[in-house]
Parts: C-alpha cells; structure tokens; sequence
C-alpha cells in the first residue's frame, strides 16, 4: 500500500523545432555590384566558404562561394592572368533554393539530404533573415528531448 497519495500528471510543454530558432542571423553578406577580389579576402578573412547576395532592400539575389571564384582562377590561367575580376552579380549562383523560417527543422535535415547542399538562406516576405547550415540542424537535434518531439 502506497501513502504517498496520487501524483500530478507531468506535462511536457513542446519545444520548438522551427529554422528560425536555429538559424544563424549574423551573416556575412556580399552586394551584386562587389568586386570578386573583394569577395575572395572576406571569404579567406571570415573563415567562410560563401555568402547570400542580397541588394539595397535586403533581398536575396544570388549566393556567391568558393567554387565560383575557383572557376575564375581556373578561367584566368587559360588566360596566363590568375586574378579575382569583374563583380559578383557575374559569378554568382542566381536560382537559390531557400527555406521559410516556419519549416520544422526535421524538414529541413530531409532537404539538406536530398539536395545535397549545405546551407539555406531563410528568406521571409522576400528579405533575407538568416542562414540555416546542416551543423545548425545537428545542433537543434542534440539540444531536443526525445519526449517533445
């Protein structure tokens, strides 16, 4: 016989498992109108192997990386001249895939498999909110009990 008398349920309040409590906001951003050279020292400084271009109103417009000025390195030893030229808008990727910052962070793990990218701009009424990378993904999924799921 137990005296300890009736217990009171335990709720389990859900935790959130949404983009934009994960996501990294403090970007490092480029302009469509930026030098390459530019690009390539904010990379190198940064530690960064790319960036969201985004114009004066904040929108997404393209995602400049690593690959893009390597295929201007590879393009200036034909030409006997290795450098960084012309501007961003003119190397950058231009149809990106981007995420809402509602998506449920398990979504988004699918979409990072399927696509085989390593990041996502979160994008909200066009205008760039922030960054969602697979570690951000892998740290939300460490930082969730399996009960609130």
């Amino acid at each position: 016989m137990s005296y300890r008398g009736a217990e009171a349920p335990k709720t389990v309040s859900p935790q959130s498992v949404k983009v934009e409590d994960y996501m990294a906001r403090k970007l490092i951003t480029f302009s469509p109108d930026q030098p390459m050279h530019e690009v390539v020292d904010s990379l190198m400084k940064h530690k960064i192997s790319g960036g969201p271009v985004i114009n004066d109103q904040g929108e997404l417009v393209g995602v400049i990386s690593e690959g893009d000025c390597l295929k201007e390195v590879v393009k200036g030893k034909y030409d006997n001249m290795p450098i960084f030229t012309g501007l961003v808008e003119e190397h950058m990727a231009k149809d990106v895939i981007t995420v809402n910052p509602d998506l449920n962070i398990f979504e988004a793990a699918k979409m990072f498999l399927e696509k085989r990218l390593r990041r996502f701009p979160v994008v909200q009424e066009g205008k760039l909110i922030g960054q969602i990378s697979q570690k951000d993904v892998m740290k939300a999924v460490l930082s969730t009990k399996s009960a609130t799921w």
